[in-house]
């Protein structure tokens, strides 16, 4: 089930979700949550199943009809079920954007490309660590 995180900021389990999602050192979990708590168009959803939260995903839309993903994590025991690609899928569902995107890493590049985005280098934005823009086009039908 798709479900709108905002009452569960405090659940051990979305926090250990979040902190498989984040890119930066400089970000934490803290600073993570207060910034969908105050809303600004960004928006955290996860999937459970039978009471347990698999995968989260959050993302903000902006005013162009581009909906970003911000954070996307799946639990390891449930990774390559399907369930990443669920949540992208959900997302796309409920809010409709024109274009998605998300930046990622070499890690999870391969992912966004099996599901038909487009994929940008942005090269090494820390050293050491590529980075890459992924970019979905919504059907208009």
């Amino acid at each position: 089930m798709f479900i709108e995180m905002t009452n569960r900021w405090d659940d051990p389990l979305l926090r250990d979700l979040l902190q498989y999602s984040i890119y930066s050192d400089a970000e934490n979990v803290e600073d993570t949550i207060a910034a969908y708590m105050a809303g600004n168009g960004r928006s955290l959803y996860g999937y459970e199943e039978e009471g347990e939260l698999i995968g989260i995903v959050g993302f903000a839309m902006n005013g162009t009809g581009e909906l970003k993903i911000e954070h996307l994590a799946v639990e390891p025991d449930f990774r390559g079920l399907g369930y990443g690609r669920g949540l992208v899928l959900e997302a796309l569902d409920k809010k409709k954007p024109a274009l998605l995107t998300a930046e990622t890493d070499e890690d999870a590049v391969n992912f966004y490309r099996s599901i038909g985005f487009e994929i940008e280098s942005l090269g090494e934005l820390c050293p050491g660590v590529e980075r890459f823009k992924c970019i979905y086009t919504v059907d208009s039908e």
